[in-house]
């Protein structure tokens, strides 16, 4: 009698068989890619790619990062492929068999919180998204950045509340919320802990430079 991880394998490597299997779900994807990327099949290795738009990164099927969701994936044929249309290649799984240069990594990293700091951001999801653990994650960026992720993502957040606060005159709050703090009176306290003074202090320097 067949167990479950037996039936699971056959399923997946005998796929193929179907021709239905070689339709194409979105970006010349075939259903069999698919299914290969979210069991994880080793088997696929170097027979495809995928980056995942996202995040500009491309792995191997065999990839035991998070699954990607299906719309944000691009099927490549060679790693090139993939390196020719700026995809980066992943940490973990290193598609090209070359390892990413640490520097290079937390650059990844940190440009990914500049252009989404208004999102949910936490160590945990940074490290699933660039594929790498929490902790090496923090370990590499502090080493590379002389701050944390978190550290960063404050920073960032401020730095762009600031230049908000200068330029536009929507309520404190709504700026908060634009930079991704939610709670308002640790946007006050974090604002007064980067920068010395408050929000609205902050702001009434426009008045005084004008």
């Amino acid at each position: 009698m067949k167990n479950n991880i037996e039936t699971k394998f056959e399923n997946n490597h005998n796929v193929h068989h179907d021709n239905s299997y070689f339709m194409e779900v979105n970006n010349g994807m075939t259903h069999e890619q698919w299914n290969a990327i979210i069991c994880n099949d080793a088997f696929y290795d170097k027979k495809f790619y995928y980056g995942v738009k996202t995040t500009g990164i491309f792995c191997r099927p065999s990839c035991k990062s998070r699954p990607p969701k299906r719309q944000n994936v691009k099927i490549f044929n060679h790693p090139q492929q993939a390196l020719d249309e700026n995809f980066r290649p992943c940490k973990r799984c290193k598609p090209t068999d070359e390892r990413l240069p640490s520097e290079e990594w937390v650059e990844q990293v940190a440009s990914y919180i500049d252009s989404n700091y208004n999102q949910h951001l936490s160590l945990q999801t940074l490290a699933e998204l660039f594929h790498g653990s929490p902790f090496h994650l923090q370990r590499t960026f502090k080493k590379v950045k002389g701050i944390t992720p978190a550290e960063y993502i404050q920073d960032t957040r401020i730095s762009k509340s600031m230049v908000f606060l200068l330029n536009e005159d929507r309520p404190i709050k709504e700026i908060a919320i634009a930079v991704g703090i939610s709670n308002m009176s640790y946007y006050v306290t974090l604002f007064k802990q980067k920068t010395g003074f408050t929000p609205t202090e902050y702001r009434q320097l426009k008045n005084r430079i004008n």
